[in-house]
């Protein structure tokens, strides 16, 4: 089958390397990446796995920022969503919908985030700080000093560069995942309204403005 074919037949617009046909070096990339903490290949290292070796630099940044970082889990993966939803990236939102709400996140915030509109977060003023600091730093590429200032007085200026890092990752994946067409799962879904060619705009909390 011709790599235009290939890519045809799994949805996208390139070709995914798959353990039967991968070189050594992919194959050595693919072993680490299963026999992690992800244990599987689904995401945009199905297409990095064309270059090895940024493969392999991709898994271990996004391994420590998936899983490593000093945020509790479920406030990373409400960074997460809120970058998934500016892009428009269903895979990414359908993988981090799900981690989310194994992490303990409510589900309402989820859902608020999925229809752009602004969660309730009663008076959790932990996740909102977070929600401004992703949102503001997606739509603008920077956030305010009083937004900015709410994480540092939390999480220390090691949770500051982190939550940065986080967003910035989740959006070369969320490009990434968009522009080669990468496909979902077998049986994993995603419905996130959008309006062709537009990103998502995301509605600050207005708390910190």
């Amino acid at each position: 089958m011709s790599q235009q074919s290939q890519s045809a037949a799994n949805g996208g617009r390139i070709s995914f390397p798959v353990p039967e046909t991968m070189n050594e070096a992919q194959r050595e990339v693919y072993e680490q990446i299963v026999s992690g903490p992800r244990r599987t290949l689904v995401g945009p290292l199905r297409a990095a796995l064309h270059n090895p070796v940024l493969a392999d630099r991709w898994q271990r940044l996004g391994q420590v920022l998936r899983f490593e970082t000093s945020l509790p889990t479920h406030l990373n993966e409400l960074a997460i969503l809120v970058t998934a939803r500016r892009w428009n990236s269903e895979l990414e939102w359908a993988i981090h919908a799900g981690d989310a709400d194994r992490a303990g996140l409510d589900p309402a915030i989820a859902e608020a985030i999925r229809t752009c509109s602004v969660p309730d977060f009663g008076t959790d003023e932990v996740a909102r700080e977070i929600y401004d600091y992703a949102c503001e730093l997606v739509q603008r590429g920077d956030v305010s000093e009083p937004t900015y200032a709410a994480i540092v007085a939390r999480w220390g200026e090691v949770g500051a560069v982190e939550l940065t890092a986080v967003i910035g990752y989740y959006s070369m994946v969320a490009m990434t995942l968009n522009v080669h067409r990468v496909p979902l799962p077998e049986g994993v879904s995603a419905d996130l309204p959008r309006e062709e060619g537009k990103l998502a705009e995301m509605p600050g909390s207005g708390a910190t403005a």
